[in-house]
This record gives structure tokens, C-alpha cells and sequence, in this order.
């Protein structure tokens, strides 16, 4: 077993093309890459593809790659004439020679089927339990929060480890990932035909999502909103508003990967929330400097321990122990 960082030199040459060397035999080893995702993605999974590559036709035996934080997971649906274009990451990762992945909290866990090749799908949520537990000051007057009825099981799961109530924001204010999620929805295009007009297929009703609504008590409580990403804190905001105004009197937000693209960190420093807690599947130093709010859970533990039983060809089980479908 060798680390992939002593191995590899990555440069780049004219036109910020990548290229790698290889600095000693690699033959009939097993490599971890482990490849962070930062702000640039699209380099990142070139860097990793290059990598892949250049250790295959180096004649490696095993090719591992630890990526905390899986890019274009969200990309997993078809959305109108788009593409799923997780499935395509996971074809070209196989074709460059990738043979296992260690990640963390997937967005969909079905996308472990679009690989050819096993993957470890980790969880963070017993080490963002354990920060409710030793970092929330009253934590059992606590009411945990799903943002989305999409985000409800995952909420569920928190909720009923924690002994905790639980809450659901629905209504027109969420935007729903799922309204637009096979691409069937939308009409043919209209043209002028004196032939056979088809059949009269039954009128789809328009969606109208009701007023926005808590379902649930948040009075007087602490607010825990849960969720896996937190990117664009929008909805994250507007959600903490309602439940300041539903008498929720802390709110805090626990996700495992802290994207926190654009203004987000002056969104939050903002809000009506009192804390964003993520893991550090993500670089994000320079957000937490931007706002002190921002907190970091490591995870760093989990993945070292999942590389070190791979290595011995141990049992992968007591990382997932008591580890249900929803979490």
C-alpha cells in the first residue's frame, strides 16, 4: 500500500494542461489518491483522472481514490434535456483506471449504482451527533428541522437517535429539486398537421405548493436544521427566518459538506442563524475567516480508519454499525 503524494509530481504545462510523473515503481501496488475537492472542480477532476490514468499504465494493482466529497453528485437526475452527468463522472473515473472510492454522503445513495467498481459510501452524522450532544448547550430542549419534505428522513434519523422532536418546513418558498427531476413534464412542440392528432391523454394539473408552513413546534425551542450540502445558503436563510418568527430562539444549521460558494459567508454573518456547523470534506478556511459563525467538525478519523482497514483486508462493517438506510 502506498500514498499517492510522495509518488506523483502534478504540473502544468502551456495552456493549463496537466501533466503527471510517476517518481518510483508503482508495479502490482495498491495506490490511495486522495483527491480533496477545491473551488476549482472541474481541475480537480482532471488532476484525479490524469492521476488514475498515469498509475494504470504504470501497471498498479489496486487504484483507491478518497473523495470525501463527491463533485456533481447533485447532477444525478435528469432535469428536462439535460444529462446525468454524476453517472458520466463515475464512467470516466472506471475508464481511467479507478478500481474502489471512499466518499462521504452521497447526495442520492442510489449513485453508488452507477459505478462499475465498489464504493464506500462513509456517513458523518454520528460525528455531528456527537457535536449536538457536546457542543449545544441544552441540547434536549432541542427540535430538529428539515428544511424540505425532501430532507425529512434524513431529519427523522437525527431525530430519533437524538430522542428529539421534529419539525418540517413545506410550502412555496422551497424550491423542489424533484419538480423538474425526469424531464417528461414538459410539452412537444406545436406543429401544424392536418393528420391524425394522437391520443387524448389526460390533462397533468399544473403544481401549487401551499403557503409556507411549519408542521411542527418550534416555540421556544432550539432549531436544528439538517441537511448533506450547504452551497447556496438562500434557502438555508429563509428557513431560519421562519422559524424565528414561529418562536424558535437558536438556530443552527449541521450539514456534511460546507460548499459555501459565493456571498454565503456574509448571508449567514447576516441571518438570523446562530451557527453553521460542516465537516471538512471541503477546503473552506477562508469562508470561516470571513465569518465566525462557521464551524468545523473533522471527520479525518473515519476516512484513515476506512484506508487502514482496506489495506489489512479487514470487514468495512463497524464503520457503518447502527448506520440505517435514511442516515
Amino acid at each position: 500500500c502506498t500514498c499517492v503524494a510522495p509518488l506523483l509530481t502534478c504540473k502544468e504545462l502551456g495552456h493549463l494542461q496537466t501533466r503527471v510523473d510517476v517518481k518510483e515503481s508503482v508495479r502490482g501496488q495498491t495506490i490511495f489518491i486522495i483527491q480533496t475537492i477545491p473551488r476549482d472542480v472541474n481541475t480537480a477532476i482532471m488532476e484525479l483522472l490524469v492521476m488514475a490514468y498515469a498509475l494504470k499504465t504504470s501497471c498498479a494493482k489496486n487504484i483507491i481514490g478518497v473523495i470525501p466529497y463527491f463533485p456533481y453528485s447533485k447532477q444525478c437526475k435528469m432535469r428536462k434535456r439535460g444529462s446525468i452527468v454524476c453517472k458520466l463522472l463515475a464512467s470516466m473515473l472506471a475508464k481511467a483506471g479507478l478500481t474502489h472510492i471512499i466518499t462521504m454522503d452521497l447526495h442520492q445513495k442510489e449513485i453508488q449504482g452507477f459505478f462499475s467498481f465498489p464504493v464506500d459510501n462513509l456517513r458523518a452524522s454520528p460525528f455531528l451527533i456527537q457535536y449536538i450532544q457536546e457542543e449545544i448547550p441544552l441540547y434536549r430542549n432541542a427540535i430538529i428541522v428539515a428544511k424540505s419534505p425532501a430532507a425529512a428522513k434524513r431529519a427523522q434519523s437525527y431525530a430519533e437517535r437524538l430522542r428529539l422532536g421534529l419539525a418540517v418546513i413545506h410550502g412555496e418558498a422551497q424550491c423542489s429539486e424533484s419538480d423538474m427531476a425526469d424531464g417528461r413534464h414538459s410539452p412537444p412542440c406545436v406543429r401544424n398537421t392536418t393528420g391524425h392528432t394522437g391520443l387524448e391523454l389526460p390533462l397533468m394539473m399544473a403544481k401549487e405548493k401551499p403557503p409556507i408552513t411549519v408542521v411542527g413546534d418550534v416555540g421556544e425551542r432550539i432549531a436544528i436544521i439538517v441537511d448533506d450540502i450547504i452551497d447556496d445558503v438562500g434557502d438555508f436563510v429563509a428557513a431560519a427566518e421562519i422559524l424565528k418568527e414561529r418562536g424558535a430562539y437558536k438556530i443552527y444549521i449541521m450539514a456534511t459538506h460546507g460548499l459555501l460558494s459565493a456571498d454565503a459567508p456574509r448571508l449567514i454573518e447576516e441571518s438570523a442563524i446562530d451557527e453553521v456547523v460542516v465537516t471538512n470534506t471541503v477546503p473552506h478556511e477562508v469562508q470561516k475567516l470571513q465569518c465566525p459563525k462557521i464551524k468545523t467538525v473533522d471527520v479525518s478519523m473515519i476516512l484513515a480508519e476506512a484506508i487502514r482497514r482496506i489495506h489489512n483486508g479487514e470487514s468495512m462493517a463497524y464503520l457503518f454499525r447502527n448506520i440505517t438506510v435514511d442516515d
